[in-house]
């Protein structure tokens, strides 16, 4: 599926499924529900940090939505009416995941920096390919950065910065002014690109931290498992790939280096997609509330 958020999107496969959905078809409602699941899954990802915690608030999510859709009367298009449902569910949901513990710049910096530097792990004792272990832990260290920006700032910039939503789109869903919008989206990049200028050595190679040198404390701090990689793997789209077309150029400038960062982060697929659905409506009063077929 095409992104999302692209500022202009072409409607109308959505509406024909909403439709068909509202009016008891069950496979239409499934075809609705893929066509947006890995979105929001993605979304929630960030907001969370682990895949477990991200699937359920996906589910959530989708089931808000489901069990609504017979409101949804076309007055607007029909992204902006799921995501925010997606934006208001992720704002005022209860902690969990990398939620639990309050995080902040200066208290992840020594987290980074009270992991110790050691060489990378020996190939013969891991699972999978040392350099996939140092993407992993890259990955899971600029993810876990965002949990330091507050809920708004950390949606916000992961609609505008990661996934290319304009501020037109971005505005929409918010409920918010185009200019309100570019404003705390401009506030998230500043705190947190800071944070990387003076901590992270992926852009400004004056830091010390290296990746490769902090995976194997990764690894005994039990953030990467080497058994069960959560970002890393050969066989994943980037975000700028499932992006292609929204996401604007990269400038060659300090602040479009570190968004490329994030925008090359995997795109992930939550594990079981439409399951956990069929799941839901063979319950029979779930059904029956829907009047599906």
């Amino acid at each position: 599926m095409s992104n999302p958020f692209a500022e202009v999107v072409d409607d109308a496969t959505d509406t024909e499924l909403v439709q068909q959905a509202k009016h008891g078809d069950g496979e239409a409602l499934e075809k609705l529900v893929l066509r947006h699941q890995a979105w929001i899954y993605n979304i929630a990802l960030r907001m969370v940090f682990h895949a477990q915690d991200a699937e359920e608030v996906t589910q959530e999510v989708l089931i808000k939505a489901i069990t609504r859709l017979s409101t949804f009367q076309g007055e607007s298009q029909f992204r902006t009416w799921l995501y925010r449902i997606t934006a208001n569910h992720v704002l005022n949901m209860k902690r969990r995941g990398g939620e639990k513990g309050p995080q902040t710049f200066s208290s992840y910096a020594d987290a980074i920096n009270d992991t110790p530097d050691l060489d990378p792990p020996d190939p013969k004792s891991v699972p999978v390919d040392v350099p996939l272990l140092v993407e992993e832990t890259k990955i899971s260290c600029t993810t876990g950065m965002l949990l330091c920006l507050d809920r708004k700032q950390r949606l916000i910039f992961t609609l505008g910065e990661i996934l290319g939503a304009s501020d037109t789109v971005g505005s929409e869903i918010l409920e918010m002014t185009a200019d309100n919008f570019r404003q705390n989206l401009s506030r998230a990049r500043r705190d947190l690109y800071q944070f990387m200028h003076g901590q992270c050595g992926l852009v400004n190679a004056s830091n010390p931290c290296r990746c490769a040198k902090k995976t194997r404390g990764f690894i005994e701090a039990g953030h990467v498992d080497p058994d069960h990689l959560q970002f890393a793997s050969r066989h994943v789209r980037t975000v700028t790939v499932a992006a292609e077309g929204v996401v604007r150029t990269i400038e060659s400038t300090v602040e479009g280096q570190y968004a490329a960062l994030f925008r090359e982060h995997p795109f992930l697929e939550p594990n079981d997609q439409i399951g956990w659905l069929r799941q839901l409506l063979d319950k029979g009063d779930f059904r029956n509330s829907l009047h599906l077929n």
